[in-house]
């Protein structure tokens, strides 16, 4: 087993903590309504002046920390043993989740909220409610890295938890039992999109071969997902957009090898983080790589 390699390693936390926010005071709609006048007139004037990512994609100056997402209904599940044995693989292309970054702390996520990979390496904080008997005090904060497939031979509320159009949450064994207890199978919970809190860089690992390169990003904080990623080498190659694989694996057909890499990748919330040469000209195949940045 090839070991893990940090080119640079800066430890930082990045803290998921959420505000509560209050309601308005009186009068607030006239300013918010002002306010939105006032910035589609600097937006019409600006209309020429859009920058682009090496993709073609309008940048959006999103900054500041991720903003958490409101309350929504759901159902939780459980699967895999009690250390989390059976659920640190899966859809999103994560091979070891407890090595890369994420734990056991995890949850396949129904078709619904996957998106085809698209939610793989965000984050939720879920709370079991209205069930007295099923439910404890407290609530989870998981990662997306799995599919929960659907299962049309039951019915959606019979056996099919996770059958579109439900929104459902099958978390590990260890996460579920932080909410709920075992015997109650399956619990009504609320959940929201909460920043993901990471320490150190974000990593990359290529696998394949100079013709055909699959690269894996993990330990990505803040929002966590991916929305793109693109690769600029030192030498011949020019910033370069990748395609989803699959989950939060990449694809290029470009010749990587003998250059350093630098990624940009971009999360769902259009927040970038530029990794510099963050891979060394002597990069190899299989190995991981952090940066010294993250969001």
């Amino acid at each position: 087993m090839a070991s893990s390699r940090s080119v640079i390693i800066i430890h930082q936390i990045i803290l998921s903590g959420c505000s509560w926010m209050a309601p308005p005071p009186a009068g607030a709609g006239l300013v918010v309504v002002s306010l939105l006048l006032a910035a589609v007139a600097s937006s019409a004037g600006a209309a020429k002046l859009k920058a682009l990512t090496p993709g073609g994609r309008v940048v959006h100056h999103n900054h500041g920390k991720f903003t958490c997402g409101p309350w929504k209904a759901a159902h939780a599940t459980f699967y895999g043993g009690r250390d989390g044995s059976g659920t640190t693989a899966g859809a999103c292309g994560y091979k070891d989740t407890r090595a890369e970054g994420y734990g056991v702390q995890t949850v396949a996520v129904s078709p619904v909220l996957f998106g085809d990979g698209a939610a793989c390496g965000g984050c939720y904080e879920v709370r079991c409610v209205d069930s007295p008997d099923g439910c404890k005090a407290g609530a989870v904060v998981v990662t997306a890295t799995n599919l929960c497939p659907p299962n049309y031979q039951q019915s959606s509320d019979s056996g099919g938890w996770c059958n579109p159009p439900r929104e459902h949450f099958d978390l590990s064994m260890p996460a579920f039992l932080q909410i709920a207890q075992e015997k109650a199978g399956i619990v009504p919970v609320s959940y929201r999109r909460v920043a993901c809190a990471k320490q150190g860089g974000i990593r990359y690992t290529v696998t394949g071969n100079r013709y055909f390169n699959m690269v894996t990003v993990t330990n990505v904080g803040g929002a966590g997902d991916l929305a793109a990623v693109s690769v600029k080498g030192s030498k011949r190659v020019g910033w370069t957009e990748l395609k989803r694989n699959w989950g939060q694996v990449w694809q290029t057909g470009e010749d990587l090898t003998g250059e350093s890499l630098t990624f940009r990748v971009m999360t769902s919330d259009h927040r970038k983080a530029t990794s510099w040469h963050v891979l060394p000209t002597g990069w190899q195949f299989g190995v991981t790589y952090q940066a010294d940045k993250n969001f």
